[in-house]
């Protein structure tokens, strides 16, 4: 690597740190481990050198030799690695989110029309905020989860709705609770005319968007009220370590049989998907979850951040 190509290496580097994440010049200089006059001209000579617009045009190449080497471990097919080093959990998740909408736009800017199936969480819709509006009515955005919580209230990540109202395009609600009540209660939901309608919409998806969601007393379904904490408790001692819209899964990459699968309502899901399925997830907490889907083939595109990234392919030597 010729010296003026680090240099601009290392100014892609601080943009990230300075655009997306939002650090000051002195935070950039510590976790660089440069002077701050030198932090403030590495972030000049991004924006002179062009490296800065709505994205970040020069990739870190640490980054890209990550996202190479994760692709080709777990064979996947999209794989974006965004920098991390240094940086806390909310940054992280702000640069997941903006590369992440880079990786949405090659799908949504297509003129042919395209159903796109899309997940729920806090990372999925945060990364849907960053995309650029589109007028895109051909296409479909499809729920593969419901959004109704036990107690009758709605999620506030209603993920779709967000993804149908950035490309203009129709939205097709999942009409269930994402548990129902019992067996009996499953059949009626799932067999309604619509709920069958747009769960087959969903298995036809051209792309698939979803996140992945570690599984303990702080993830977003028990706060949000879709498990209680019997449920949580029950559910860590069969080794659940990861969950895809409702879908529990072990450390070992495969489904854990538990007794809330006769209640789930969420669109069917199955390992070595032969059309896109990309997640959106990094960050120290969800690293035994993105492992676990990994390993088991759930995915094939992965946007995350470069310490996961590491630490992934580290642990499958």
């Amino acid at each position: 690597m010729s010296k003026s190509f680090r240099k601009l290496d290392q100014a892609a580097r601080a943009a990230w740190m300075y655009y997306v994440a939002g650090k000051t010049q002195h935070e950039i200089a510590d976790v660089l481990g440069v002077s701050r006059q030198a932090a403030q001209r590495l972030v000049a000579l991004a924006s002179e050198n062009g490296l800065v617009r709505v994205n970040i045009t020069h990739p870190v190449a640490e980054c890209t030799a990550l996202s190479e080497r994760l692709a080709q471990r777990f064979n996947l097919t999209v794989c974006q690695v965004v920098p991390s080093g240094g940086m806390e959990t909310d940054s992280i998740s702000s640069m997941i989110a903006v590369a992440g909408a880079e990786v949405m736009m090659q799908f949504a800017e297509q003129e042919q029309p395209k159903i796109m199936a899309v997940g729920s969480g806090r990372a999925l819709r945060a990364t849907i905020n960053e995309m650029a509006q589109l007028d895109r009515p051909q296409h479909s955005c499809v729920s593969m989860i419901g959004a109704i919580a036990s107690d009758g209230s709605c999620t506030r990540y209603d993920v779709p709705l967000w993804m149908a109202e950035k490309t203009q395009g129709k939205y097709f609600i999942l009409p269930a609770p994402l548990f129902a009540d019992s067996l009996t209660d499953k059949e009626l939901w799932c067999n309604h005319r619509i709920y069958r309608m747009v769960s087959d919409k969903a298995a036809q998806a051209d792309v698939t968007f979803i996140g992945i969601g570690q599984l303990n007393y702080h993830c977003p379904l028990h706060t949000d009220g879709f498990i209680t904490d019997d449920e949580v408790e029950r559910l860590t001692q069969a080794g659940v370590v990861a969950e895809i819209i409702g879908h529990f899964i072990g450390a070992d990459g495969l489904r854990v049989v538990s007794e809330m699968d006769d209640r789930l309502t969420s669109v069917s899901m199955r390992p070595h998907p032969d059309k896109p399925v990309i997640a959106f997830a990094g960050g120290s907490e969800k690293f035994q979850a993105i492992q676990a889907v990994l390993t088991g083939g759930w995915v094939n595109g992965l946007v995350t951040d470069e310490e996961t990234a590491m630490k992934l392919l580290a642990e499958a030597v």
